[in-house]
């Protein structure tokens, strides 16, 4: 992960949230959304970062705190922050 961990506008889900999930993890939710998908995990981001919290996502093992910490930050940033270069939503 790239961004800066201590300043939430600087998150990007391409850049510092996609990568946390893994092929494994995206392809065991796939049926449901998709985790590599930033509108799939925005639609769906209190109940995986629940799931995160209690240790049951991903089913092989809990995320470091400290990734679950990116991803909490990553939500109230607002989710999907812009690009510096671009200035639009990163997809």
């Amino acid at each position: 992960m790239t961004g800066q961990p201590d300043s939430p506008a600087g998150l990007s889900f391409e850049r510092d949230i996609r990568p946390m999930f893994r092929e494994k993890d995206r392809d065991s939710m796939l049926r449901a959304f998709d985790l590599w998908s930033r509108s799939d995990v925005q639609a769906h981001q209190d109940a995986i970062l629940e799931r995160l919290r209690n240790g049951t996502m991903p089913c092989d093992g809990a995320w470091p705190p400290e990734h679950v910490a990116v991803f909490q930050r990553w939500i109230a940033s607002g989710s999907a922050p812009l690009t510096p270069a671009a200035g639009t939503p990163d997809e």
